[in-house]
């Protein structure tokens, strides 16, 4: 039934929506890699610090909240990046900190939590799907507010996992394209922003 909502979705994308969210990610690595040329910090590093100041926060707001935080870690250490105002929780923005302190290690730890760590992921373009609130409201069939999304646990994020790959190998299969579940989950993101007009 599932699999229907995010195919169901996914029919309503307009061909610029389709393009979007094939880039999405890729657009995401490349704005990583240019803040990790002006830092001197490795790209894996940069995306690692974009994922952990993801959550509750607007994708234009985390992207300068992460050259802030950055910026100010690379000039005056721990002391001045805590001091930077994020649009996230405060654990956060410890855990970007966590990450420019450690700088080559393995960020999975750090960041700890199912949804940023599969953020990273899909930004560094390993395999993986970032099952969020927008993705649970599309694989659940109704616009939800984020107070609506229930916690979803360990099994159920695999469920919802499953059933984007499902609807990925569907939609490749019957529209000769060869989609990832990330690109078919930002597809459907952006398609359902602007249905419901989140």
């Amino acid at each position: 039934m599932s699999v229907n909502h995010i195919v169901g979705t996914f029919m309503l994308a307009t061909s610029a929506e389709v393009q979007h969210g094939v880039q999405w990610y890729d657009t995401a690595y490349q704005i990583a890699k240019r803040i990790s040329i002006q830092s001197g910090l490795n790209t894996e590093t940069v995306a690692a610090v974009i994922a952990a100041l993801s959550p509750n926060n607007k994708w234009e707001r985390n992207i300068k909240d992460a050259e802030n935080v950055i910026a100010a870690f690379m000039c005056g250490g721990i002391s001045d990046a805590k001091a930077v105002k994020v649009c996230t929780y405060g654990k956060n923005l410890a855990k970007a900190i966590a990450i420019l302190e450690a700088d080559h290690c393995d960020y999975e730890s750090i960041l700890s939590g199912p949804k940023v760590t599969e953020f990273y992921h899909c930004i560094i373009g390993e395999t993986d799907v970032c099952i969020d609130g927008h993705a649970y409201s599309i694989w659940f069939g109704e616009r939800l507010t984020m107070k609506e999304v229930p916690s979803i646990g360990k099994k159920l994020r695999q469920t919802i996992k499953n059933d984007y790959i499902a609807a990925t190998l569907f939609i490749n299969e019957n529209s000769d394209e060869k989609f990832t579940p990330a690109q078919i989950q930002a597809i459907t993101w952006v398609t359902h922003k602007r249905v419901h007009n989140v």
